[in-house]
């Protein structure tokens, strides 16, 4: 049994619960997790799907959920980092208050790097190990609508910690390239996530993840230290 742990899990409508629901269906045992438990155990989920707390700022709960998972499945398979937010669209970097830069990078950087850093030991207990980082077109050099300096629809704050995401995968990847473990950054494009971002163009929320389940389930020939779309690779 392959054994999958998503962060920022909380609700049915979001890509984190649709990149479960699909892994489920391959057969993967999914653990969800999110800051509020009783929300991740809300969610009705498959058989093959478990709930547990976590909350990738504090160093304290990332421990506690690594030794529940040792203690119960010995190992580690897919590690996908979801947890994300501070999506401040239309802000401006000079009017950011810095205690809002700080909470951003601990969840959506430091929150990965944490998790990462902890659950290496167990992933590397894996005959495939697999990481997945959910980072956005937003941390794109290149991407003319989202991504740096892109206006309109600037999110500087949001953007510099997918950029930073985006940077640690490349780091890691050739920090890891002798473990087995293979580490992407996946983009899921813009997807409806919440009620009213269809009318906009977002994408439905299935076809976001079966960007991320193809990173999570890549074969032995498969890339790593890539970023990408759809299974296909996009620009930094």
């Amino acid at each position: 049994m392959k054994v999958a742990l998503i962060t920022g899990v909380s609700r049915e409508t979001g890509l984190g619960f649709e990149t479960a629901r699909q892994l489920s269906q391959l057969g993967y045992f999914v653990i969800v997790s999110a800051r509020d438990i009783y929300q991740a155990k809300s969610l009705a989920g498959p058989a093959n799907l478990q709930a547990e707390q976590l909350d990738v700022t504090d160093p304290g709960s990332i421990e506690a959920l690594c030794r529940t998972i040792e203690r119960d499945y010995e190992k580690l398979d897919v590690l996908i980092n979801n947890a994300g937010a501070y999506y401040d669209q239309g802000a401006h970097a000079l009017e950011t208050e810095t205690a809002f830069v700080h909470e951003a990078l601990d969840t959506n950087l430091l929150g990965a790097w944490r998790m990462i850093r902890a659950f290496a030991p167990l992933l590397q207990r894996s005959d495939a190990p697999r990481i997945v980082n959910v980072s956005s077109g937003a941390g794109s050099f290149h991407d003319p609508s989202f991504g740096i300096g892109a206006r309109p629809g600037a999110t500087p704050v949001y953007s510099i910690t997918k950029t930073a995401l985006n940077a640690l995968t490349i780091h890691l990847a050739h920090e890891l390239k002798d473990t087995g473990i293979k580490i992407n950054a996946v983009c899921p494009g813009f997807v409806a996530t919440y009620p009213g971002t269809a009318a906009y163009g977002a994408r439905p929320v299935s076809e976001g993840a079966k960007g991320i389940v193809w990173a999570a389930t890549l074969g032995p020939d498969g890339p790593t230290g890539g970023f990408y779309r759809d299974g296909q690779p996009i620009e930094w």
